[in-house]
């Protein structure tokens, strides 16, 4: 689905913010793309969808150059930012009405059902909505689009706790099996029980790439009093010492993504610790 090869990138004026990246993205996941503030991961989808433009390197998306901006690939990709992108003079229910004819997929009732969900009134103009409620809308608009690729940029960044469980509740009941979804985020917590795959960026490159199911598999999580001998990575928390062991005997524990992004972006090569079939790595 997505292929990114030896990407380099960066803004007039600025250093550079992606050098020889590589990435690539089979169909079916939801992928959560996690880095720190100003680690690129915005610009990232913003190439993706097409917005921003390599310096040098090749990207593909569904078969497509983002940058051409062909139809059929535009038809088949649904970005939404952080900031607030949807026309204000409009409400959500006329929005719908005039973008709908663009995805051939466009689940009308999806769409309705997503705003009761999220108690959004469809009637009211967007501009009189709070800047949660708008997220919700573009949200909405996403996951009722029927698009093969959707990327999502700080999806739960202004929302309640209440509608960031509605959010996950519904991305995960919503999307079919040849739909992929690309979130990037800093709030970590917002996407657990909720990703088939974790991307950690740093420093302009990708330092972990692999399944939930394969850290579950490789790496144990745990809590302890005192420090832990042989842990790839610990960290002192309110509870005792958080920390990351190499699984063998082990039973299977939840990944604490907290944790592992600490440790990828502290230096840990967690990747080297992970099953060389399952993993993807830069």
């Amino acid at each position: 689905m997505i292929q990114v090869q030896n990407l380099d990138f960066s803004y007039s004026k600025k250093s550079q913010l992606f050098s020889q990246l590589n990435w690539e993205s089979r169909t079916g996941n939801i992928i959560g793309m996690l880095g720190k503030n100003g680690a690129g991961k915005s610009s990232f989808l913003r190439i993706l969808a097409g917005l921003l433009f390599p310096n040098s390197g090749q990207v593909s998306v569904l078969g497509f150059s983002p940058e051409q901006r062909n139809q059929t690939f535009l038809s088949e990709v649904f970005f939404v930012p952080d900031e607030n992108f949807l026309p204000g003079y409009l409400p959500a229910e006329r929005y719908q009405q005039i973008l709908q004819p663009f995805y051939p997929r466009f689940d009308s009732e999806i769409f309705t059902r997503l705003l009761d969900r999220f108690e959004v009134d469809s009637q009211e103009k967007i501009k009189n909505l709070s800047f949660g409620q708008q997220k919700k809308v573009g949200l909405a608009m996403a996951l009722s689009s029927g698009c093969a690729l959707i990327l999502l940029d700080e999806p739960t960044n202004g929302l309640d706790i209440s509608s960031k469980s509605a959010f996950r509740k519904e991305l995960i009941s919503v999307l079919s099996e040849d739909q992929t979804v690309v979130i990037a985020t800093h709030l970590i917590r917002d996407l657990e029980n909720t990703l088939d795959r974790v991307m950690i960026l740093d420093q302009g490159q990708i330092k972990l790439d692999a399944d939930l199911s394969d850290l579950a598999d490789s790496l144990h999580f745990g809590v302890s009093q005192s420090e832990v001998s042989g842990a790839i990575y610990s960290q002192s928390s309110a509870l005792g010492v958080q920390f990351i062991q190499e699984r063998t005997t082990q039973a299977q524990t939840v990944v604490n993504l907290e944790l592992l992004f600490e440790g990828v972006t502290s230096g840990v090569p967690i990747a080297s610790f992970l099953s060389k079939t399952n993993s993807l790595t830069a």
